[in-house]
């Protein structure tokens, strides 16, 4: 990241955790300049761009001042914590990361220089520009592939809806997942009356026997996984197990579908997704931009393997035409004015943030059976266990009436296949201030409802 970047990333930081508040007077160009061992053009220019995004206001022959208001979780204590909602449930992005300003200025930018496009039907594989951006954005994980290969998706449950539904070459129909797994994704079997099969995962990761033994039926069209912060148990797959599933492919001509829906938040550089370790054209890689941006942004990444990339391309447009051209004339803007990699640099930091809290707040709890048993990882949600003899139901309700919103993991297996009860707690919604406090009445109240059974 330049000079210039890394500037604006670290004064929105700073506004954002409150040093420099509303109306507050930024540091001069010289001393800016002397900070951050730079040009004093290369702060006027960061000092203009943040103006244009409405985050900063000049004052003629007096600086620059903030205008962006402060988090409204900043400095709340405890008892506040305990007043507002907490929502552990929600796995949607942290709304105070949200580039609200940015994004707005990329879809102005994207409907005066693209007025042409958006009153016509697109490309069956996605904006041709933004294309050639995600392509050298895939190459930075890894992913390496040419342009015709990128189909830009309405989603990652748009691209999954369209290889569940399309023939393969293969002629096969069952796939394979994991339990638990992405719930939005099973109900899309269920519905489809699609044959599936489901393969346990836990916190070490997949039984790579099991696998082979199913592949090696010659029934299986693709099996599906997230390797990567699996929702949601928060875990990732070792390099050993990604290379393992990738030779298991080849071997016995199964696709696999991998998800890879927050590969911008791996702060490993040398954790490469199982299409890096690919030998032969089996691996179908899924990116969201969703997930990291607006889920309301309903943008996707395929790479899709020579075989497969007609005929996905004609489900493509008969699911939806094409995917709504101002998001992703937006989202080209938006990634090639650099605007992207500085939003990845907060949000990462964020969650590591909100990640760290939350080990923390596990291992502090490890004296009780539930928390000790809970996966402690490098993501923002994770699962415990709950006593045999306590419902979800009561305790949801219970911590309902203390303003705490928490899930069970039930829908993210296939029917018949939840049988023991656990929790799923996520808490990128939750205020890093109160994480430590929800954890700690979400057991109390386990506690106390489990001893009155």
């Amino acid at each position: 990241m330049n000079k210039y970047s890394q500037l604006i990333l670290a004064l929105e930081e700073q506004i954002q955790e409150g040093e420099f508040s509303q109306g507050n007077k930024l540091p001069s160009i010289r001393s800016m300049a002397e900070r951050y061992g730079c040009n004093k053009s290369t702060v006027i220019r960061a000092y203009e761009e943040m103006e244009k995004r409405h985050l900063i206001y000049s004052i003629p022959k007096s600086g620059y001042y903030v205008v962006q208001k402060q988090s409204a979780y900043k400095d709340s204590s405890v008892e506040d914590s305990q007043k507002m909602i907490l929502d552990f449930g929600s796995s949607a992005p942290d709304q105070l990361v949200f580039p609200y300003v940015d994004f707005q200025h990329c879809i102005n930018k994207a409907i005066d220089s693209y007025k042409d496009d958006l009153f016509t039907y697109g490309t069956r594989r996605g904006l041709s520009s933004l294309i050639l951006v995600l392509q050298k954005h895939l190459a930075g994980y890894q992913v390496f592939t040419n342009k015709e290969q990128i189909v830009v998706t309405s989603g990652v449950q748009q691209a999954l809806a369209i290889l569940a539904s399309m023939p393969f070459p293969s002629s096969r129909d069952t796939i394979v997942i994991e339990q638990p797994g992405y719930f939005l994704f099973i109900e899309m079997l269920n519905i489809m009356n699609i044959p599936v099969i489901g393969i346990p995962r836990n916190e070490e990761g997949l039984d790579l026997e099991k696998l082979e033994e199913i592949f090696a039926t010659g029934t299986i069209k693709f099996f599906y996984t997230m390797p990567r912060f699996h929702n949601p148990l928060g875990t990732s797959l070792t390099m050993k197990q990604k290379q393992e599933i990738a030779r298991l492919a080849h071997k016995y001509d199964v696709y696999i579908v991998e998800d890879d829906y927050l590969a911008d938040l791996e702060n490993d550089s040398k954790a490469d997704p199982i299409y890096a370790y690919a030998s032969s054209p089996h691996v179908i890689y899924l990116k969201s931009y969703s997930k990291i941006l607006f889920p309301g942004l309903r943008v996707g990444v395929a790479v899709i393997p020579p075989l497969l990339i007609d005929m996905f391309s004609r489900f493509k447009v008969i699911f939806d035409v094409d995917t709504s051209m101002l998001s992703q004339a937006a989202l080209e803007i938006y990634m090639k004015s650099g605007m992207f990699d500085r939003h990845r640099e907060r949000i990462k930091s964020s969650y590591y943030r909100k990640m760290k809290l939350l080990n923390e707040a596990l291992v502090r709890n490890s004296d009780h059976e539930s928390f000790a048993a809970a996966p402690r990882n490098r993501g923002v949600h994770t699962i415990v266990p709950m006593p045999n003899k306590l419902s979800f139901e009561t305790l949801r309700i219970a911590l309902k009436k203390r303003n705490i919103i928490v899930d069970s993991t039930e829908s993210y297996y296939l029917p018949g296949g939840y049988t023991e009860t656990t929790l799923r707690l996520n808490v990128s919604n939750v205020p890093d201030t109160s994480i430590a406090t929800g954890i700690e009445i979400i057991r109390k109240e386990i506690d106390r409802l489990n001893i009155s059974r």
